[in-house]
């Protein structure tokens, strides 16, 4: 009888680099360092915490721009859709109507806004550049009002117009439109989410 073959499996590697070869290629963001280094040391002793886990941290940062006139003309949500792209580093999420209503003329599911939410790496370098650099391009800015949480370790802003951001290039805009931004932690109270925001150096005001 015969003898049966034997196949000889071939493993075949991946081409390219290995994925640890990369570490270390792209430097972390500013502040995801001073977030280890300085925050949390600092919200330690001002709180009592025990462990480093009960220390807030910020989770994500969720931007909505609410484009209404989108109804009318579908290149305003368009315009709207690029400079969020530019502002996030991200692109976002179009926004659709739940229901209708007729006397704003709208569908159910039209395109009405778009959203953007950042996480991890692109999450600190927009809050970097937000605290340090939009912000004060703002016209008349004294802070941003302590009174804005929910309750829940999160607060919500408004932003007036979308040219305050550097990345815009203000002859090329055709509508001034303003947006909310929500940051997102996992504090457990107002207090400690300002407290958090505060050592990352947002700047409040007393309302």
């Amino acid at each position: 009888m015969a003898k049966q073959a034997t196949v000889k499996k071939i493993e075949l590697k991946p081409e390219g680099r290995r994925i640890e070869e990369y570490k270390g290629a792209v430097p972390a963001p500013r502040l995801a360092a001073f977030y280890r280094e300085q925050v949390v040391p600092a919200l330690m002793k001002k709180f009592g915490y025990k462990s480093v886990m009960q220390v807030p941290k910020l989770k994500k940062i969720c931007i909505n721009m609410g484009v209404g006139s989108a109804t009318q003309d579908q290149k305003i949500l368009q315009n709207a859709v690029n400079e969020m792209e530019l502002i996030s580093g991200q692109r976002p999420a179009i926004t659709r109507s739940k229901k209708a209503i007729a006397n704003f003329k709208l569908r159910a599911g039209q395109p009405i806004g778009c959203h953007v939410t950042l996480r991890r790496a692109m999450m600190f370098e927009f809050i970097d550049r937000f605290i340090n650099i939009t912000s004060p391009r703002i016209r008349d800015f004294r802070g941003y009002s302590d009174k804005s949480f929910d309750g829940r370790g999160s607060l919500t802003i408004g932003i007036k117009e979308q040219i305050i951001f550097p990345e815009i290039d203000v002859d090329k805009v055709s509508r001034i439109t303003g947006m909310d931004i929500t940051f997102v932690t996992s504090a457990k109270s107002d207090e400690e989410a300002s407290a958090l925001l505060q050592e990352f150096g947002f700047p409040f005001r007393k309302a």
